[in-house]
This record gives C-alpha cells, sequence and structure tokens, in this order.
C-alpha cells in the first residue's frame, strides 16, 4: 500500500492491496484521472491521454486546438470551461455567474484515514492500514479552495474519496450542485447495475447496457429509499458473478442522492455519484466550509461476488462500530406482527414465556408502548410509558422479562409526530412545514424538523430517558414516511432548499449522542424495513430490519439483492405467520426458517398460538441456527443462483479458515419431470475433506466445487434444504 508522487510526471499513483489509481496534473493545473484497476506495480505513462482537435470542442488555451475540457478525463469537472459534460459541482456567485476554474494547488500524503466532520466513513484502527491523499484545488479569482480527499488501502481493494468546500474570499458563494466523486472513463463498454425497488420490494437487481446519453438513479424522497438504493456498479460485458472487472460506487449517506452515468460523443463514460442537487442549494459565506458526504469504491476483477464480498468485510469492520460489531447477535421475537398495537402486559409475558421455551434470547416490545397509542393517528412524539397498556411501566415489564433469561428491547420511531400528540400541540412549529401551505400526512404522520437543534435535542432527551428507565439491550429506531412540504422555519429564505440535507446532518448528530451513550445496546435501524438501507445507518447502527416483506420467497430476492453491497450480519430476517401479511402466501415453516436464518435471525408471530409440533420445530430451528450463526453472521458470503433469472436460489457462507460451510438452495414453484441437477459450491478448500453434519457423508473440497452436490428432488412449491459441511481432514 503506498500513495506514490512522481514530480517530474506530477503522477499521483495510488496502490491497494490489488488495486491501482493514477491522476496527474496536466498542463497549468488540470486534475486528469488516468487510470482505476487492477494494481500496476509502476506507471510508466505509456498510455497516456490523446489530445486531439474536435470540433465543436473549445480551447481553453487558444494557441493550442487539441487540448479541451471536453475531452478531457478529470477528475473533478465544472461547466462552463469548454467541457460540456455533466460537472460534479456548479456554484453560483454574487453577480449570478456560474463559473469557476479550480487548479491544482497542493497536496498532502499521510497515513491513516481523517474523520469527516458530522459525517459517517469508513475509518481505521490503525494508522498503517490506510494511507491518504489529499489535493486542493483554487479558484484564485473567487478564492474558493476545494479538498479531494482519497485513502487507499492495505487489506482492501477499495478507495474513498470525499470532497471539502471553503470559501476563503470576501463574497457569498452558493453551492449549487456538490458530488462526492467523479470518475472519468476512457471507453463506455460496460453494463450499469443498479437495486431498486419499493416498499416490501426492496433491492431488484437490474442491469443493463450503458448508452450514449445519460442514464441516472435518484432519490428526492429525504431518504435513501426503497425505491433506489445509493449504489451502482460499472460491469464489463464478459462479467458474472465470478469472474470479470467491476468497478463499485456507494454513497456513505442517507439523504437524496444521485448517482449518474453519462456517455459523450466520444463514446466515454462519466460516472458520479452525491447529494442530490434537486432542490438542494448551500450557502457559504465567507470562512464557511461544506464537507461532502464520502463515496467507497471498490475494483475487481473477480466479478460481482468480488466486488460484494470487498464491500461486506470493509463494511462490517471498518464501517459498523460499537460493542455488537464483533458480537454474535442474538435470536429474537417481535411482537408486532403477533398483536400489533393490541396487546397488554399479560400478553407480552405469555409471548415472552413461549420464547423463552423454544431457546429465543430477546424479546422486542414494538409499536404502541407509549403515550396514548392504539393506534397509528396519536403520540408519536410522546415517548412516555402508556400505563393502560403496562399499569405498572416498562420496567417492570422490562424486569420480568429478564427474569426469564431473555434480553429486552423497544421499538421507537423518533424522527416522527403525530397531529393528535402533545409534543404537537406544544410545539406545531417543530415539524417540516412551509408557511400557508398544507401539511400532508403519511400514516397519519408529520416529520419533525431535524434541522433544529431544539428539536434534536428533544429527541436525544426523550429517547435518553425511556433507555435509562429499564434494562433495554436492543432498539428498533424505525422511520415511516418520507418528507413532503421541506421547509424550516427558522432557515433564511436563501437556506431553505438546506433543509433537507441539514435534516439528514441533524439525524446523524442524534444517534451518534443517543449511540454513544448507550454502547451496550444493539440498535437496528429501520424505515418501512429497508426504505433507510444504506452504508451512512450502518455507521451508528450495525444491523437493518431488511423488508417489511417476511415472505420467504419474496426475502430471496430482496436478500439476494441487498447482498450485492451489504454483509448479511446487518440484515434482519424473520421467520412470521402464514398466510403472509404482506402477500398472503403460504410457505411452510421449514422455508420461512431456512431462508430467515441467512441474516439475524427471529421471529415475528404469536407463539402462543402454534401447536406443539411447530413449537418443536421453531426449537429445534434455533438449535440449529445457534450452531451455525457465527459463520452466516461473520463468514465470507458466495451467491450460488439468481433467483432474479430462474426459479431457485442458492447461497453459501463459509467460515474464515474454510473449515465450516453452510448452504441453503430453494426451489420456487415445482416443475413436472423437472432436470436432476447439482450445485456447485464456491471458496472451499480443495484440498479438505467436509463432513455433512447431518448425514455424515464425506465429500472433498474439490468435489463439491467441481462436481458439486446432487439437489435433491422437492416435489411441491416453496421449499429448501440446508445443508452444513465442517472439515474432518
Amino acid at each position: 500500500m503506498s500513495v506514490h508522487y512522481d514530480p517530474k510526471e506530477r503522477i499521483f499513483h495510488l496502490r491497494g492491496k490489488d488495486t491501482s489509481y493514477v491522476i496527474q496534473i496536466i498542463r497549468d493545473g488540470y486534475l486528469a484521472h488516468l487510470y482505476w484497476g487492477k494494481r500496476l506495480n509502476h506507471f510508466y505513462s505509456k498510455n497516456p491521454i490523446r489530445f486531439v482537435k474536435r470540433g465543436f470542442s473549445p480551447n481553453p488555451e487558444p494557441s493550442d486546438q487539441s487540448f479541451s475540457l471536453d475531452t478531457l478525463p478529470q477528475e473533478y469537472p465544472a461547466y462552463g470551461n469548454t467541457d460540456f459534460r455533466t460537472p460534479a459541482y456548479q456554484i453560483q456567485l454574487e453577480n449570478g455567474s456560474t463559473i469557476t476554474d479550480l487548479r491544482y494547488k497542493n497536496h498532502s500524503i499521510f497515513k491513516g484515514k481523517p474523520k469527516l466532520s458530522g459525517l459517517p466513513s469508513v475509518y481505521v484502527e490503525e494508522e498503517q492500514e490506510a494511507e491518504t491523499l489529499e489535493i486542493i484545488l483554487e479558484d484564485s479569482l473567487i478564492h474558493l479552495q476545494v479538498k479531494l480527499t482519497y485513502t487507499i488501502f492495505s487489506e482492501y481493494n477499495a478507495i474513498t474519496r470525499s470532497v471539502h468546500f471553503q470559501n476563503q474570499g470576501e463574497e457569498k458563494l452558493k453551492i449549487l450542485r456538490a458530488l462526492s466523486a467523479n470518475v472519468d472513463f476512457r471507453d463506455d463498454q460496460f453494463d450499469l447495475l443498479t437495486l431498486y425497488g419499493s416498499h416490501i420490494n426492496e433491492r431488484n437487481i437490474v442491469r443493463r447496457p450503458i448508452v450514449p446519453g445519460s442514464q441516472l438513479i435518484e432519490s428526492r424522497r429525504g431518504a435513501s429509499s426503497h425505491q433506489q438504493n445509493p449504489f451502482f456498479a460499472l460491469l464489463r460485458k464478459n462479467t458474472d458473478e465470478e469472474k470479470g472487472e467491476v468497478y463499485g460506487f456507494s454513497l456513505v449517506y442517507s439523504g437524496n442522492f444521485l448517482a449518474q452515468v453519462e456517455v459523450d460523443q466520444f463514446h466515454t463514460a462519466r460516472a458520479s455519484i452525491g447529494i442530490n442537487p434537486f432542490d438542494f442549494t448551500w450557502l457559504l459565506k465567507q470562512n464557511e466550509s461544506f464537507q461532502l458526504p464520502e463515496v467507497v469504491m471498490v475494483y475487481s476483477d473477480e466479478g460481482l461476488g468480488g466486488m460484494s464480498r470487498t464491500y461486506h468485510e470493509l463494511y462490517r469492520t471498518r464501517l459498523c462500530r460499537g460493542t455488537y460489531r464483533d458480537l454474535i447477535r442474538p435470536t429474537l421475537i417481535n411482537n408486532w406482527e403477533a398483536t400489533y398495537m393490541k396487546f397488554t402486559a399479560e400478553k407480552i409475558i405469555e409471548i415472552a414465556k413461549a420464547a423463552q421455551e423454544v431457546g429465543i434470547e430477546l424479546f422486542v416490545l414494538d409499536d404502541g408502548w407509549f403515550g396514548k397509542r392504539d393506534n397509528a393517528k396519536s403520540s408519536l412524539g410522546d415517548w412516555v410509558v402508556n400505563k393502560q397498556k403496562l399499569p405498572k411501566g416498562l420496567a417492570d415489564l422490562a424486569k420480568r422479562i429478564r427474569k426469564m433469561g431473555l434480553e429486552f428491547g423497544l421499538w421507537f420511531e423518533p424522527e416522527m409526530v403525530s397531529v393528535d400528540s402533545d409534543l404537537y400541540r406544544k410545539h406545531p412549529d417543530w415539524c417540516l412545514h412551509v408557511p400557508n401551505r398544507r401539511r400532508s400526512e403519511g400514516r397519519n404522520q408529520l416529520v419533525l424538523d431535524l434541522s433544529r437543534t431544539e428539536v434534536c435535542d428533544y429527541i436525544i432527551a426523550a429517547v435518553s430517558n425511556v433507555l435509562q428507565s429499564a434494562p433495554i439491550t436492543y432498539v428498533k429506531w424505525d422511520m415511516n414516511r418520507h418528507l413532503t412540504e421541506i421547509g424550516s422555519e427558522t432557515l433564511s429564505a436563501e437556506q431553505q432548499r438546506e433543509t433537507a440535507h441539514r435534516y439528514i446532518l441533524g439525524l446523524y448528530r442524534i444517534m451518534d449522542e443517543i449511540t454513544s451513550r448507550f454502547p451496550d445496546i444493539l440498535f437496528e435501524s429501520c424505515s418501512g424495513g429497508g426504505g433507510r438501507f444504506d452504508p451512512g445507518m450502518l455507521y451508528y447502527m450495525p444491523q437493518v430490519w431488511t423488508s417489511d416483506n417476511t415472505d420467504a420467497v419474496s426475502r430471496l430476492k430482496i436478500q439476494y439483492g441487498t447482498s450485492i453491497v451489504y454483509p448479511l450480519v446487518t440484515m434482519g430476517a424473520h421467520v412470521s405467520a402464514v398466510p403472509n401479511h404482506q402477500v398472503k402466501r403460504v410457505t411452510s415453516l421449514d422455508m420461512r426458517g431456512n431462508v430467515a436464518m441467512s441474516g439475524n435471525f427471529g421471529y415475528e408471530l404469536d407463539l402462543t398460538k402454534l401447536t406443539k409440533k411447530e413449537k418443536e420445530e421453531i426449537k429445534s430451528q434455533i438449535t440449529f441456527y445457534k450452531d451455525i450463526r457465527h459463520i452466516v453472521q461473520f463468514g465470507k458470503f458466495y451467491r450460488l443462483l439468481n433467483p432474479f433469472i430462474g426459479n431457485q436460489a442458492a447461497w453459501l457462507f463459509i467460515s474464515e479458515d474454510k473449515t465450516e460451510v453452510v448452504v441453503l438452495y430453494s426451489q420456487i414453484l415445482s416443475q413436472p419431470n423437472p432436470p436432476l441437477c447439482s450445485l456447485r459450491l464456491k471458496g472451499l478448500n480443495p484440498n479438505f475433506l467436509y463432513r455433512d453434519t447431518k448425514t455424515g457423508e464425506v465429500y472433498g473440497g474439490d468435489e463439491l466445487m467441481y462436481a458439486g452436490i446432487a439437489i435433491p428432488q422437492l416435489k411441491s412449491d416453496f421449499n429448501s434444504v440446508i445443508w452444513s459441511f465442517r472439515r474432518i481432514k
């Protein structure tokens, strides 16, 4: 690992584990992109940028008609200085113009990785894990300085990038557009892969060729959203799960984002990602600065699987934080689909007792425990115990459950307020709103204005008071509507379009303070399930409720798609009742359990209504999961069969030392006279012998990978099987 600068050629060469990234200072300080890909021992400039005269590509230096920014592969491009492509940033001056001209000023190289002020980011625990390059660009006319930060890692094929603006001039500047990263590729021979969806249908995979023009994904919802994930990848045409080049871009941010690929007239591709410029501006007064979110860029020449495993390991160990980062996650029972908001303390105790009998370790009390919350129309914001449901209080209930040997967890939705609440009656101005406009409701609730310090302070105090009042070891943090009428009563007219980003900064401040105050609580993020499953949230909360859809068949695609970027240990996955509450499908308890075991395992049903046989099956599932969860939660993950392109799904988990393997195979629909198929495993040691822990049969690692294992004939719809192997020699 190193960052090397050649002063003669003015070339920066960033070398990581198996990847290189090369930048050059061109002419009078333009910053050009030369290379990103497989690691190079040295960069000899044998494939330099070629300058050719192009019609209708103006020349900043009239004496050289072959040089135009319109054809230069750039690191952080602007618009208006001869480049007609989409810019990475745009600044408006007091005179109304939007022309800027950033040139190289200086740079620094140092060990380690700096933190970002007020924003989540990947971190290092020791300086030697990474090396950082900071390049200062300056517009000397208006004294705007822009710092580009690049960090390269010793153990990961990853580069992080971020951008920092500072106004050192006398006039006010307004940022109209500010993306976190731009990469100009010299060709356009790529497919674009993104993750799209909706509520209860998150992170579907779509792959399509890029074409001349712009193709983009974005969120304008105030959250990263169910609809698009803040990630995309560019894949070479021959790339599949195991081979070929992949370039991944993942934004560590939870709000409005834009990710774009533009193919220009000369068939080069410009990839960029960052805060969505839609409805966004930021006022930058003299000596003020603005920090952009971080982008994690991953290169793989081992296909999508190689890219995913890099993201998994990096995010699990150097993005997630806190006590639970490296701890086994408990099996849990959540009462939501069992009771919804209609429960009593004794009903909760009854479910907890049944949970204890089958081996569950954590009980989570969901929505309805506070204020006068009997339905979705009231009490959000009033974080005090509902004494009608819990007459002896929260602490008494938690202690009774803990005496059974279970931990106790609690649901919150701190970012919202109900119109029918004491908080709203006292502070009707505390929600996001625009004067004289109606206040749209979603799920009968409004969104608190987290751009306001006093609102954030209230949430921190209210949630902290509850967490201090009872022995709580788990929190599910929900967010069940997106932002509308985005305005803040305390911001000036020229700053109103800062509100959505300030909301996210306020949220990060709240989460940072609460998780720091309660380091021994396991926090799980949720937004109607997977509506805010992004790297920014993982920095504060090391797991996410993957989807409100708990149907096992639906979850095959949801969990497969999520695994493109996110480690399995971050995914909450539960067994629920049938017919399923979201899609009304009936699946076997066996399949529901098998699929849910590919994440942080739990149940979301009324255990007291199950038969003795069903309870015994659940007890067996929990016993089995406890035996394999260290592999599921902390092992390497390989995708085997893609449910988006077939009637089957399969994946495997393997321990770091390759001695333990867990494989899931699922059949969606039964077929007449089906072919007899085998499943080839991946990632095993070909020289090891592995024993099937259920049958005792012994296989060679090479046999399992190259010949495969016979898939049993499953003669019904919605069926699955799990294999568990352990090395014997």
